[in-house]
């Protein structure tokens, strides 16, 4: 069955209300699936867990995470979803899917982050995997004069916004089909990240989308 919201009704929405009008509709939210263990890396350059689970932010690009999650197609190969996401406004900031978890996919998820918002100097956050510990990745980062903060091993709560991101496209969209190509795969990613900044309304954002959120936030 499909509810339909008038939008500028939902700007104001009451959660328990649309808690109740769900469960009238016997509606129910898909349940995230846990993540893997966390697996070890011999890093090259670490850094202190600054952000220290302080996700609250007012201002969008203060605050940045990033992680790369795994998707498994029917034919039997993988791609990797590297994502930055703003903690300001909970935008996807940007995003690249790729067929190898390497430097590449992670520096070119960089890199569009930066192009798209030349000025920032943000918190960087992420878990120590690989391509985060690299001396090129550092470099990176000296050169926006952007600040590196990491997680504690093993401790994927110290990006759990981040992880919670990923738990929601994949119990939204990847695990209600069966994706056979790549292409099938990074269309349906390419909408699905659409909704999910311009069209997905956000408690946390005041009933707004995190692209209404950003875009008043830096006008103001």
């Amino acid at each position: 069955m499909t509810m339909n919201f008038n939008k500028t009704l939902c700007n104001k929405f009451n959660h328990k209300r649309i808690y109740r009008l769900m469960k009238s509709a016997n509606l129910q939210a898909v349940i995230r699936r846990k993540r893997k263990r966390y697996i070890q890396s011999t890093p090259q350059i670490t850094a202190e867990n600054i952000l220290n689970r302080k996700f609250s932010e007012a201002t969008p690009n203060k605050k940045w995470l990033t992680d790369v999650t795994e998707f498994k197609l029917t034919n039997g190969t993988k791609a990797y979803l590297s994502g930055i996401l703003d903690l300001g406004d909970n935008s996807i900031v940007s995003y690249v899917l790729g067929k190898s978890n390497n430097n590449q996919l992670v520096f070119d998820t960089f890199d569009l982050a930066i192009k798209n918002n030349p000025t920032s100097k943000p918190l960087f956050h992420s878990d120590r995997g690989f391509q985060y510990t690299s001396k090129s990745f550092k470099l990176k980062l000296d050169s926006i004069s952007a600040i590196q903060s990491m997680s504690r091993v093993g401790r994927c709560i110290d990006n759990g916004p981040m992880e919670g991101f990923f738990g929601i496209i994949k119990s939204e969209m990847y695990y209600l089909k069966k994706f056979h190509t790549f292409d099938e795969l990074k269309l349906a990613i390419d909408d699905y990240i659409e909704f999910y900044n311009n069209k997905r309304l956000q408690k946390k954002l005041k009933g707004l989308t995190p692209m209404e959120y950003r875009n008043q936030t830096l006008a103001a």
